[in-house]
């Protein structure tokens, strides 16, 4: 039994029913449209594996992911940070493929090992579960950069934290780090960074021991709606990064990010 890779970029191995989804652009993990694309085609394929029950999507490198590379060049190497500005037409192929990620019917267990960042913490939510090491580190700092949130985090970070501690990760864009992620339900389980995979894993084998059917009709249960509501959320995101990638202050949160400095925002 096995599924193709569907790019270079994205390796899928299965052992017994789980199935390990890896993204390979260490060190940071930046993403494209054609990346999230790979990743629901994983996915997608894996669903069509009768013996397949469960996936740990995990990532080669520093970062599970330090965000979107969808134009410009990323961040240093010592400073995973921030999520690029993006074309609208680039932003919205990205959100389709997100939604893709949410309709598949695998559960997915996620091993963070360390940044997740913007539309890296996007991908991080998708998963049903988030396994993280003590060095994680979970921020949507689109406010930071003067921007709009996106991936859908509308829908999927209240979900998990509550809309107060949403709403204070969503306005400050601060970093949560492993132990304060793991009190307000940002993830699940904290394990050393030496033994995060065998950790998600191990939760993985958990899922994949009860009866797969049954599974899926639960998780589908559960999960009812959540593609439709992310795509929902995900057109007004994009309505309101439209604007405020005109902004002044949009501009000089890119400044101060690639200077390194605290932004001097002006509400213009």
């Amino acid at each position: 039994m096995s599924v193709p890779n569907p790019s270079p970029d994205v390796t899928v191995e299965i052992d017994g029913h789980i199935a390990t989804v890896e993204i390979h652009r260490p060190p940071h993990n930046f993403f494209d449209v054609a990346l999230i694309r790979a990743l629901a085609t994983a996915y997608h394929a894996l669903d069509d594996e009768p013996d397949v029950r469960a996936i740990v999507l995990a990532s080669e490198g520093r970062s599970f992911c330090a965000g979107a590379q969808l134009g410009g060049p990323p961040a240093a190497d010592d400073a995973p940070a921030d999520e690029p500005p993006a074309r609208r037409t680039g932003s919205g192929h990205l959100y389709q493929e997100a939604v893709r990620l949410l309709e598949a019917e695998t559960p997915v267990v996620a091993a963070v090992q360390g940044a997740a960042i913007g539309g890296g913490l996007g991908l991080a939510l998708s998963a049903d579960f988030r396994v993280a090491a003590p060095e994680a580190r979970f921020a949507a700092n689109f406010a930071r950069l003067g921007f709009h949130h996106g991936f859908g985090l509308t829908v999927t970070l209240p979900a998990l934290v509550g809309q107060q501690k949403a709403l204070d990760m969503l306005y400050t864009g601060r970093r949560v780090k492993g132990e304060e992620a793991i009190a307000i339900g940002l993830c699940d389980a904290l394990a050393p960074i030496e033994e995060l995979r065998d950790a998600a894993r191990e939760m993985a084998a958990g899922i994949a021991g009860s009866a797969p059917l049954a599974v899926r009709a639960i998780r589908r249960t559960m999960r009812r709606g959540l593609a439709d509501r992310v795509r929902i959320a995900t057109d007004h995101e994009l309505v309101e990064q439209d604007w405020l990638r005109e902004t002044n202050d949009f501009r000089e949160g890119v400044r101060a990010t690639a200077e390194r400095r605290t932004p001097d925002f002006t509400g213009t």
